[in-house]
């Protein structure tokens, strides 16, 4: 199995960074059930590490992440699990975001190129994001006929509000730049093309010289004050996601973005 994932850690001011690399090498960086799980491994890497207070995430020079890889041979069986089967498989997103928004270090995403779908998702788990100036994001779940998942709403909604979670959400086609991304909330800062990555270890660099211990139980504190009712809000995403799949209007959806043409929904 190819290791789309690696992790270096001993960078920085009293080595207290490290970076987490997601790069498939094939400018497009989508996320695969098996990059999912790679993703998660990850982030569980480093429960234990009290020498780390910073960690910096980012995906290849092209590209933060395409999101869910609709062409992977694993995620297409999907359409031929059982109902159980299904909804187990599900929770790998749901998983992955979970394990980056629990770290005890503080989280910085370096987005470079599009951030699509499940990229996006990821990227609101974390603690920070730093956005490329020629980046932009895009979340195309609905005009793929499902609905956004992986408890990314709740998040959003924390950072952007109902109104722009909404317009990022509803309004798929809808490119976000780097500039609306950063009026709106959704990234803390905006770098230079190709200086995300950059950009996003002078922040960790900042954080990694600051008392461990305080850092991470201020995160902790904010973390489960904001999040708090986010479970008993989300609690069906899953669900809601395998019905949706299981809709004519998703199957179009796909049809269409692998055949390249406008969809044709019917809300059935």
């Amino acid at each position: 199995m190819a290791d789309f994932v690696t992790v270096e850690k001993g960078l920085g001011p009293e080595g207290r960074i490290a970076v987490v690399r997601f790069d498939r090498g094939d400018g497009i960086n989508a996320l695969s059930p098996e990059a999912l799980r790679q993703l998660t491994d990850a982030a569980r890497s480093f429960e234990d590490d009290g020498g780390t207070s910073a960690v910096v995430l980012t995906g290849g020079p092209k590209a933060f992440s395409a999101g869910f890889d609709l062409k992977d041979a694993e995620g297409r069986s999907r359409a031929t699990m059982d109902l159980g089967a299904l909804r187990r498989h599900l929770k790998l997103g749901p998983r992955l975001t979970r394990a980056w928004q629990e770290m005890e270090q503080i989280t910085i995403g370096a987005i470079e190129g599009f951030c699509i779908g499940g990229g996006v998702a990821l990227a609101v788990a974390l603690d920070f994001r730093v956005m490329a100036g020629d980046a932009h994001m895009r979340v195309p779940e609905i005009g793929l006929g499902m609905n956004m998942s992986w408890q990314s709403v709740p998040r959003m909604l924390h950072l952007i509000g109902p109104a722009r979670t909404k317009q990022a959400v509803i309004l798929a086609d809808q490119r976000i730049s780097a500039a609306e991304a950063y009026d709106w909330g959704l990234v803390e800062e905006v770098a230079g093309a190709g200086k995300a990555f950059d950009v996003a270890m002078a922040l960790a660099a900042k954080v990694a010289t600051q008392p461990p211990l305080s850092v991470a139980m201020t995160k902790l504190t904010v973390n489960r004050l904001t999040y708090a009712l986010d479970d008993l809000a989300s609690h069906m995403d899953v669900d809601q996601f395998a019905l949706a799949g299981r809709s004519e209007d998703h199957k179009e959806g796909v049809a269409a973005f692998l055949g390249r043409r406008k969809p044709k929904f019917r809300g059935r």
